[in-house]
């Protein structure tokens, strides 16, 4: 029927009939729409449509199965051996150097360029920090100058992010103060702090044995206190970690040696500093030579830090803490994958060159060491 015979018929037709004719149109025209376009259902239907699993389906091989109907897999968790390094940057007076990229530095390992993975100059990371306080006789006309700019500093340098302890160290070595965020816990600790006044037979913990019983004016146990610091307290620890060691230097009757200490050191990731409180008249009436400092520069160079030498000055020992206090807070944070992945417990030399000629403040080298697995 041409289009123009079906609008005379439907024009002639009674008006009843054309509301039933119309009736008819209109249900067939739905009936076509939703066949062409089929409501979207629930993606969670209640408890009581829910559309029962297919046996079948279960029987399928794996290859035929739709993948929308497989279960998620579990992620996995892969531990990425990558080696970080806080650092300072500064020019040829000393002073630090801000604002850098990590297109201003090259990374070496054992010599070779390692291609740098990523790169901040975070001020603001939370940072572990212990302090180490020489208590030995030859520390008597310093010590109360040692405790009080200490103190000071303290206040100054720690955040609500930042942990802290006190280790005291003669003829053995003490855990004055665990870890807190607590000032004034921190000072106290520091406060109490006093000569030593005879021989002991206290070993650090888990060395397997006690100092050899020296003098008291000679009994001091550096490297075993650096050791404790660094394997007992921050080997644990992640992020941004420093010791500072308020000391004249010298080293008597430790089981350990300075390479013990620096290596120790080196696998909990701490820098080093210390400054060099030696009262040069202790040793002078006592006719006894000093030889603290160059053991001293070996701990720090190699772990990123310096020795400040204040000698018995109250100002260049509050002035000394305001450079670690800058430093520790002006550090860059650079971090590779080694091209070496081989974890075999080794020394890899470590350096970081500034294209612009600038000194580089940072540990020598790291031991590559397998890491504890992600937890699952």
């Amino acid at each position: 029927m041409s289009k123009l015979c079906a609008r005379q018929n439907f024009a002639v037709m009674p008006s009843a009939l054309r509301i039933l004719f119309l009736s008819i149109l209109v249900g067939l025209s739905s009936e076509m729409l939703v066949a062409q376009n089929p409501p979207a259902t629930n993606s969670q239907p209640s408890s009581s449509t829910a559309a029962k699993p297919d046996p079948q389906a279960a029987q399928k091989p794996a290859d035929q199965q739709n993948p929308n109907d497989q279960e998620p897999a579990e992620t996995l968790k892969i531990s990425v051996n990558v080696v970080g390094v806080f650092f300072n940057v500064k020019d040829k007076h000393g002073a630090l150097i801000p604002n850098l990229t990590k297109d201003d530095f090259q990374v070496l390992e054992d010599g070779k360029p390692q291609t740098i993975k990523y790169f901040t100059a975070e001020s603001n990371l939370p940072l572990t920090l212990g302090i180490l306080i020489d208590s030995s006789g030859s520390q008597l006309r310093v010590l109360d100058m040692e405790k009080e700019v200490g103190g000071a500093f303290l206040k100054q340098i720690l955040t609500d992010k930042d942990e802290a302890y006190v280790i005291d160290f003669n003829v053995d070595a003490t855990l004055v103060q665990d870890y807190t965020r607590d000032v004034r816990r921190l000072q106290n600790a520091l406060n109490k702090v006093k000569i030593n006044t005879g021989f002991s037979s206290v070993g650090i913990p888990g060395s397997g044995g006690s100092p050899v019983p020296t003098a008291p004016q000679r009994g001091t146990v550096l490297y075993d206190a650096v050791y404790l610091s660094a394997h007992d307290m921050l080997a644990k620890e992640v992020g941004r970690k420093a010791m500072i060691l308020l000391t004249d230097g010298e080293d008597e009757g430790s089981q350990l040696k300075i390479k013990d200490a620096i290596e120790s050191a080196q696998k909990a990731d701490a820098i080093v500093y210390v400054l060099l409180c030696a009262d040069r008249g202790f040793y002078g009436s006592f006719q006894v030579g000093y030889s603290g400092e160059g053991e001293m520069q070996k701990l720090t160079q190699a772990t990123g830090g310096r020795v400040i030498n204040v000698g018995n000055k109250f100002d260049k020992l509050r002035e000394a803490f305001d450079q670690i206090a800058a430093e520790l807070r002006s550090q860059y944070n650079i971090g590779y994958t080694p091209a070496n992945s081989v974890l075999d417990g080794g020394y890899r030399k470590l350096e970081i060159k500034s294209k612009q000629n600038y000194k580089i403040q940072a540990r020598s080298g790291y031991y590559a060491t397998p890491k504890e697995p992600l937890p699952q």
